[in-house]
């Protein structure tokens, strides 16, 4: 989820044979002018939507005149919709609803299963070298048991302290294997008033950058978000623990809760040098290296002792434009999961392998040799977890958010308000979708 914090579809129109089969006939398809989306000379345009800035736009835009130069049939082009990838979603929504839509956009994991909806959103089951990825991307992308989409960019959720901090308060860096009752204790202790110094913090606003956090420590305790059956919430039971923590946090004074959309204040404390521990991903790690800053790496804690986080993949979705259309943008989302393209997208764009055989290349073992801490997050993706992809999440996600929102403002006690969440998302699965 590239804000990652916060980091935010798709429906049957391409069929695998179909798809495989374009992928080695694109040159003849684009030359056939009876098939929509060839232009006159043969070339098919696609239009891709993909929301970077920075350092992304850069990477991204390297790899379209890269896959342009090398594919003389299709011409990728990037930059349209006008919007940053946090504003996609409403942007894209606008568009299937205005009948003027892109052939690719980039789409957070979490709103993947609610696009599928639309019938614009291309079937890639077939299309894609799935086993490939890593499990956290392979089941990000799918939906009721099809490829709805393919990784666009993948993460973890690590705790990244400022050795700093801890060596002026005299306490031991945090290791792997520590739980949450040692992460609770070691905010404590860091948490300095009289310099402005919090031991950690949380996004505090109730948006999906809120909730992402919390699903490790659910998972953890042996809940989901929800039941097997999908009828119910699957966090009933330990929702109030993992609240219960949160709380510990609030009240021990230790916790910095950023009142803004984005986390962007959260960050900019620990950076300042004014936060001791904060969860984030390998998306941070350019921005603390850029700022000087002298930091660890460590897996989050645990209550059962086994390491378990969370994964937030973004996708590169295809819509129906046509089957010329539709079939050059597979092409592309296809070539930019290769590992010679992978490998460039993940250094510059702040993004783990999509494969593990990205991982292998001797170009990203010498970044991540380089690149302090790197290592944790890809190390982690062992035991990454994603958030189900069923229409019904932005649901549960706001109604949850809501409810961590009110404990970290000392509004509701957790088992007050994890039960109001439930009955809350507990009514929203009882509606057929």
């Amino acid at each position: 989820m590239s804000q990652h914090a916060l980091t935010l579809s798709r429906r049957d129109v391409l069929r695998a044979a179909a798809a495989v089969a374009a992928a080695g006939t694109l040159g003849a398809c684009g030359k056939n002018n009876e098939d929509a989306g060839a232009g006159p000379d043969g070339v098919v345009s696609v239009d891709l939507w993909h929301g970077q800035v920075d350092t992304g736009k850069a990477a991204i835009d390297a790899l379209i005149n890269e896959f342009n130069k090398s594919h003389p049939n299709i011409k990728v082009v990037g930059g349209g919709g006008g919007v940053t990838a946090d504003s996609m979603l409403q942007k894209v929504t606008a568009g299937l609803a205005a009948g003027s839509y892109p052939d690719v956009a980039y789409i957070f994991g979490s709103d993947l299963a609610s696009l599928t909806k639309s019938p614009k959103v291309a079937d890639l089951t077939g299309a894609l070298k799935i086993d490939d990825y890593w499990p956290a991307a392979k089941d990000a992308v799918s939906v009721k048991g099809k490829v709805r989409a393919a990784p666009a960019l993948l993460d973890s959720l690590c705790v990244v302290y400022n050795k700093k901090l801890f060596t002026a308060a005299g306490v031991p860096a945090p290791q792997a294997g520590w739980t949450w009752d040692d992460f609770v204790t070691t905010a404590k202790a860091l948490t300095n008033p009289g310099k402005g110094i919090f031991g950690t913090g949380w996004p505090g606003v109730g948006d999906e950058d809120t909730v992402w956090r919390i699903w490790p420590m659910i998972w953890d305790l042996g809940g989901d978000v929800v039941s097997g059956d999908g009828k119910k919430v699957g966090f009933d039971q330990v929702g109030e623990q993992a609240l219960g923590t949160l709380d510990r946090l609030r009240s021990d004074k230790s916790l910095y809760v950023d009142p803004k959309p984005g986390s962007e204040q959260l960050y900019q404390v620990f950076l300042g040098g004014r936060m001791a521990m904060v969860a984030t991903g390998p998306w941070q790690l350019p921005e603390l290296i850029d700022n000087h800053l002298d930091y660890g790496v460590v897996p989050l804690p645990s209550y059962s002792g086994k390491p378990v986080t969370i994964s937030g993949p973004d996708t590169w979705t295809v819509f129906d434009n046509g089957k010329a259309k539709v079939q050059a943008a597979t092409e592309f989302v296809k070539w930019m999961a290769d590992p010679a393209q992978d490998i460039q997208w993940d250094m510059e764009g702040g993004s783990l392998p999509i494969t593990k055989a990205t991982a292998e290349l001797p170009q990203w073992k010498k970044h991540s040799t380089e690149t302090n801490g790197l290592d944790v997050f890809v190390k982690a993706l062992d035991s990454a977890k994603v958030r189900p992809t069923i229409t019904t999440y932005p649901q549960i996600s706001q109604n949850l958010g809501q409810a961590i929102a009110a404990v970290l403002l000392g509004k509701q006690s957790p088992g007050d308000a994890i039960k109001q969440a439930v009955d809350q998302c507990n009514q929203v699965l009882a509606v057929p979708n």
